[in-house]
């Protein structure tokens, strides 16, 4: 019996996904590789985070998102698994906002983060 849980979430750009976990620190490495859980199961992700306990967190494609995969007896971050997902989402919603707008001629001009933990982006564009 498998002990790996799959989250759902809403990533879909691996590397917004890869600029965000870069962001907050996370030491992660590219796949496809195999994470690690309970008895020598593996699921296989195209995101791995080891932990220090030999067992692993990752992110893996279901078709059109990312799911967050882990044995969850085992999760060793420094947030909850609802924290850590927060974190990782609001780090990619930024780097996937600023992509797409830097992609269509925009610029960011101002940059403030709130003390509820949400961020301001000002964007404009210059026309000729």
């Amino acid at each position: 019996m498998s002990h790996f849980s799959q989250i759902k979430t809403q990533i879909r750009n691996i590397e917004s996904l890869k600029d965000a976990l870069t962001d907050l620190g996370i030491n992660w490495k590219e796949g496809p590789c195999e994470v690690r859980g309970y008895r020598g199961q593996t699921h296989t992700a195209e995101i791995a985070i080891e932990q220090d306990n030999g067992y692993d967190v990752g992110f893996k494609q279901n078709g059109k998102e990312y799911e967050l995969v882990a044995d969850l007896q085992y999760w060793q971050q420094n947030k909850s698994v609802e924290g850590f997902l927060r974190q990782v989402t609001q780090r990619y919603a930024y780097h996937t906002v600023v992509k797409e707008t830097v992609g269509v001629g925009f610029q960011v001009t101002e940059e403030q983060k709130n003390e509820d933990g949400s961020i301001r982006l000002v964007v404009q564009r210059w026309s000729a």
